[in-house]
């Protein structure tokens, strides 16, 4: 039993994984929610502002928000993106046994959905989650553009960063699965530019316009208004992020930079452990049946990345951003699954010594972290 259990170990690792993400939440809901709160408290009560879509929302259901809202709304979105996820891999790969160190190597990467439980409120997992739609609903009209453009909107309402976060991607799954799919003419590419115009415009909009009008004493004051229980001022101490201006934000970053930088070894041997990932990745690309297509996909992981160096200089939550890379990346090659293939690409493979100790480690990590590794 031990020695089948070691040569095959991927349903006891699919355990495994489910037992951490218990544990990780369990833990989650034992620290304070201060800035996924104080996102949904936050409305467009006094104009159009940065970060307020998700408030705004919630405010069209409650007057006063209670802090366990952050874990139900968080864990909801984390389950709905599980399903979603379990979906779109059921649609690419199928479930069997050949297939279970993937559905291992990325559903329990702890860059993914054990990041995201412990990242619970955070606004990052809405990217990933829309993505998945995209990856999952037909893409043959421009009905699919449309979507992804407003999809793409919607992100950047709930936070501007989106724009370098997952709208590449967006942007990337709608290139491949529509436009290299149903060829250009002038209508669809026209239709593209207008939308990403739009999404641009939007982005410096929230990021210049956005900025709270009135004092910020005024403005605490009004979040207590909408708080359940107003004597909570400890978790209104970000409420100074609405007043900071890209030029502080970048300053901030460069000052923790130094020890910051540190996490990079950790965050390099993370990405190492998804070796036996990567290529598989590297094979579904190099058995893409058009070169185009393949030096296009090779632009767009190019462009992904270009577009996380720039956040990595912007704003500090490193342990986040590698994260959400690796995700962008894991929805990357399922797109790139849906391209015309020229043969069939090798699975990773189920009763490898090497590639079982890199997943059972993976397994073993329970998540990344929010700014600095674990």
């Amino acid at each position: 039993m031990i020695a089948q259990i070691q040569k095959n170990p991927w349903r006891l690792l699919l355990v495994v994984n489910a037992a951490i993400l218990v544990g990780v939440f369990v833990h989650k809901i034992q620290l304070p929610p201060y800035v996924p709160y104080i996102h949904l408290v936050v409305d467009y009560h006094f104009g159009f502002i940065k970060r307020a879509l998700i408030g705004a929302i919630v405010a069209l259901f409650t007057d006063k928000v209670p802090v366990w809202s952050v874990f139900a709304i968080g864990g909801v979105t984390w389950l709905v993106t599980l399903a979603l996820y379990a979906r779109l891999f059921q649609k690419s790969f199928g479930f069997t046994a050949k297939t279970l160190p993937l559905f291992v190597f990325v559903a329990g990467s702890p860059f993914f959905l054990k990041n995201f439980m412990h990242t619970l409120g955070h606004f990052d997992i809405y990217g990933c989650a829309l993505a998945i739609v995209l990856l999952l609903m037909p893409a043959g009209s421009l009905l699919f553009v449309a979507t992804a453009a407003l999809f793409a909107i919607v992100l950047v309402l709930i936070h501007h960063i989106h724009l370098l976060m997952y709208v590449p991607t967006i942007v990337t799954i709608v290139v491949i699965r529509h436009y290299l799919a149903c060829g250009l003419n002038r209508g669809n590419v026209a239709f593209g530019i207008v939308a990403l115009l739009i999404v641009a415009v939007l982005f410096f909009a929230a990021q210049f316009l956005g900025t709270m009008p009135i004092p910020e004493a005024d403005f605490v004051a009004y979040l207590k208004t909408r708080m359940a229980d107003p004597s909570r001022t400890d978790l209104l101490q970000f409420a100074y992020i609405w007043y900071q201006p890209l030029a502080k934000e970048v300053s901030d970053t460069w000052g923790r930079l130094p020890h910051n930088i540190l996490g990079v070894p950790v965050f390099a041997l993370l990405i190492w452990l998804h070796t036996p990932l990567w290529r598989y990745f590297a094979r579904l690309i190099a058995a893409l049946a058009s070169e185009t297509h393949r030096r296009l996909v090779l632009a767009a992981l190019t462009g992904v990345s270009l577009a996380y160096l720039v956040m990595f200089a912007m704003v500090f939550d490193y342990s986040r951003w590698i994260s959400n890379w690796a995700v962008c990346m894991f929805l990357i090659l399922h797109a790139v699954k849906m391209l015309p293939a020229a043969r069939e690409t090798a699975l990773i493979p189920t009763e490898d010594r090497k590639t079982n100790v890199f997943g059972l480690i993976l397994t073993l990590i329970p998540r990344v972290g929010i700014i600095r590794p674990f």
